[in-house]
């Protein structure tokens, strides 16, 4: 990145549930969408509810959905409009493999009633669990300003 990291700041957690909702909205519309997809490939018939290759599926989704964003800028649709921006401790861009840590330890976090995102408040070095296990962490910018998604744009 072209910023030093004096510019950045942790975002607050108004700021941080934010961007979690707006992108939580986002990804429901693109299950959905996946849904559609396979109970058309299906032949119309529903998928059963204990099927566990429907479940990967989704879960593979939701992982291109967030690493896609977070590999190609480092910010979700709701991260951009928040201003925040996932970076690699050392500044530079996040790999997919520092993504997929990020997104599996995500999930885990959330199953202690989401100690591995509250522990960035309860610990002294105000990093989550995501940001530990795959070196990112999420940085909020007074100054920056909304790039275009495309050159179309």
């Amino acid at each position: 990145m072209s910023k030093s990291p004096e510019e950045y700041c942790r975002p607050g957690l108004f700021r941080h549930f934010a961007a979690m909702l707006y992108d939580l909205l986002l990804l429901i519309t693109i299950l959905l969408l996946a849904g559609l997809i396979a109970v058309t490939l299906n032949s119309g018939e529903a998928i059963g509810s204990g099927n566990p290759f429907f479940f990967i599926y989704l879960l593979a989704v939701s992982f291109l959905f967030y690493g896609w964003f977070w590999t190609h800028g480092g910010q979700t649709l709701g991260m951009r409009s928040w201003k925040i921006t996932l970076i690699n401790y050392d500044n530079s861009n996040v790999s997919w493999q520092h993504a997929f840590i990020r997104f599996s330890v995500a999930l885990i976090s959330w199953l202690p009633l989401g100690l591995g995102f509250w522990w960035q408040y309860l610990g002294k070095n105000q990093l989550s669990w995501p940001d530990l296990m795959s070196h990112t962490r999420l940085h909020y910018s007074k100054n920056s300003t909304i790039k275009p998604l495309s050159r179309l744009s």
